[in-house]
């Protein structure tokens, strides 16, 4: 497989329900942050992305497609890599996005919950030091917010670039991939009910050993996990 798709908004920009609708047209997995969790490896491949050692081979071999944080820090790199991929920039109000984030991906709950562990120096050298300010800093983070989606922008012509909304559905994905409209709804999930479903999972042993960049044991605990995504 090979990359044909590159995710390049940040998380909480409906990343999940982007994840979801990729698959189902591409008929092929989509990377996303749970995946790094789910598959063991993946957070020491990120640290080596990190220390600029990247290896895309290896971390997409299996997949057709990425959305979210990590990968999305590196949209740029990605472009380069898969000249042939088409560029996706999900995005919302920032205003929302910012309350989103602070209940879930950039909460004090889940920040507490990784301080220590392998995936907490990934997300601090794949994405916090990417964003420079304070995550937790509403000015801070609404402008790096603005300034990434204006950085993607620029570097892309319209035919390999979309600015996606998840409220855009079906039709505009379509036409950038040249494939049919699904018959049935476009997805919506990750709701913030959902994101504490995942702390709790994230919360047990099989977490922690995730964190610590095990994966999920099982195919069967690796299958929970996603059904709380």
């Amino acid at each position: 497989m090979t990359l044909k798709v590159i995710g390049a908004g940040f998380g909480r920009t409906g990343t999940a329900s982007l994840k979801v609708a990729l698959e189902t047209l591409l008929g092929a997995p989509c990377y996303h942050m749970s995946e790094v969790l789910g598959n063991p490896g993946h957070v020491d491949k990120w640290l080596d992305v990190a220390a600029g050692n990247p290896d895309w081979n290896s971390i997409f071999r299996n997949y057709e497609a990425t959305v979210d944080f990590p990968a999305s820090t590196y949209w740029r790199e990605l472009a380069d890599a898969y000249p042939e991929a088409k560029v996706i920039l999900s995005v919302r109000d920032a205003e929302s996005w910012f309350q989103s984030t602070q209940k879930t991906i950039f909460s004090k709950d889940l920040q507490a919950l990784y301080a220590g562990t392998k995936w907490g120096r990934m997300i601090k050298a794949t994405i916090d030091d990417h964003l420079g300010g304070d995550i937790n800093d509403k000015e801070s983070a609404i402008a790096a917010f603005h300034a990434h989606n204006a950085r993607v922008a620029e570097a892309f012509t319209a035919d390999r670039l979309l600015k996606f909304e998840a409220k855009d559905g079906w039709a505009p994905l379509c036409k950038l991939l040249d494939l049919p409209v699904p018959d049935e709804a476009f997805p919506h999930i990750n709701s913030k009910e959902e994101f504490d479903g995942v702390l709790e999972l994230l919360s047990s042993p099989l977490g922690t050993g995730a964190m610590n960049g095990d994966g999920m044991a099982t195919d069967s605990a690796h299958d929970d996990f996603f059904d709380k995504k």
